[in-house]
C-alpha cells in the first residue's frame, strides 16, 4: 500500500518470480484482456489477472478479498515501470553491469540477486535481450521490487532508447527477421476456401495474443494461435500458405523473447495437432 501511495502500480509474484496465473475466466484471454495491454479488451476481472497489466495503485482492488488471497500466495511485490513512467534497465551479470557503467549516465540503482537494475525517469517501450545480459523493462512488462535504490534518477537518456531501434532493426535469431516476416497472401494460398481478408484477421489476433505475453506464455500462446488458424483450414482443398503464416508466428514469438528453437517447436506442434498429426 505505502508503494501504491507513491504512485507506483503493484501486483503479486509467486516464489518463481513471475506474476499470477490468469483466473478460468481470464484463460488465454477469454475476457479480452486489460485496457492496457496491446490487445485492448474490457476485462473487469477482481483477481490480479494478466500479469503486468494488472498492477494497480487502486487501494480498493489491492485490499480487496481477491487480491488479498493473492497476496497470502506471493513470495515478492512486482511493479509496472510504465505505470510509473520510468523505465528498467535490467543488468543480469557482472558483464552487462560493467557495460552499463561505461556506456550508460549514471542514475538511480538497484541490487539484485545477480547484477543492478539501472532506473531511468520516462516510459518506453519493453525489449528483452538488447544486448548480452541487458533487458528493457517499461510499458510492457514488470519488475520485481527491491528497494528504493541508491543514488538521484536521470532522464531517459538516447543511448538507452537506440537499445531498443537497434533489437528492432536486427535480424532475429536462427534467420528470422521479426520486423519483415515471410507474409500471407492469396498467391500463396491457391486451394483456400477463405478471402484474405478472413485469414489475415484470425492472424493478426493471434500475433496480438503472443505479443501480449511479453514476461510468460508467449510460447503457448504461439502454440494456441498456430492450432487454431490451422484448424480453420482443415477443410480447404489446399495449399493454403501455412508455411508463411507458420513463419509469422514464429517471428512474433522470437521477438517477445522466445528462443528461436522452443518458438519453432510450439508452432509447428500446434498446427500438427490441428492438422491431426503427432508433433
Amino acid at each position: 500500500m505505502a508503494l501504491a501511495d507513491g504512485h507506483l502500480p503493484v501486483l503479486p509474484l509467486g516464489a518463481d518470480k513471475r506474476p499470477l496465473g490468469n483466473c478460468r475466466d481470464c484463460a488465454d484471454l477469454a475476457c479480452g484482456g486489460r485496457p492496457n495491454m496491446k490487445t485492448p479488451g474490457p476485462c473487469l476481472c477482481p483477481w490480479p489477472c494478466h500479469g503486468w497489466a494488472a498492477a494497480t495503485t487502486n487501494p480498493h482492488a489491492l485490499a480487496s478479498r481477491q487480491w488479498g488471497l493473492a497476496w497470502r500466495r506471493a513470495r515478492a511485490i512486482g511493479y509496472h515501470p510504465g505505470g510509473a513512467r520510468v523505465t528498467v534497465v535490467d543488468l543480469d551479470n557482472a558483464d552487462a553491469v560493467a557495460w552499463a557503467r561505461a556506456t550508460l549516465p549514471i542514475t538511480t540503482t538497484v541490487a539484485t540477486t545477480r547484477g543492478e537494475h539501472w532506473i531511468y525517469s520516462g516510459a518506453m517501450r519493453s525489449a528483452n535481450k538488447v544486448r548480452p545480459g541487458v533487458d528493457i523493462k517499461s510499458l510492457m512488462s514488470y519488475a520485481r521490487w527491491l528497494g528504493p535504490g541508491t543514488g538521484p534518477i536521470t532522464a531517459l537518456p538516447p543511448a538507452v532508447l537506440a537499445l531498443v531501434e537497434r533489437e528492432e532493426s536486427t535480424p532475429a535469431r536462427a534467420a528470422v527477421d521479426s520486423s519483415t516476416p515471410t507474409r500471407w497472401d492469396r498467391s500463396v494460398a491457391t486451394g483456400c476456401r477463405h478471402t484474405p481478408a478472413f485469414v489475415q484477421t484470425g492472424l493478426e489476433r493471434g500475433l496480438d495474443n503472443i505479443r501480449a505475453h511479453p514476461e510468460q506464455g508467449a510460447g503457448t500462446a504461439a502454440y494456441g494461435a498456430a492450432r487454431f488458424l490451422a484448424a480453420r483450414h482443415t477443410s480447404c482443398p489446399g495449399p493454403c500458405g501455412l508455411d508463411s503464416i507458420a513463419e509469422e508466428l514464429i517471428a512474433a514469438a522470437i521477438a517477445v523473447g522466445v528462443p528461436a528453437p522452443y518458438a519453432r517447436r510450439c508452432v509447428t506442434n500446434g498446427m500438427n495437432a490441428a492438422l491431426g498429426a503427432i508433433a
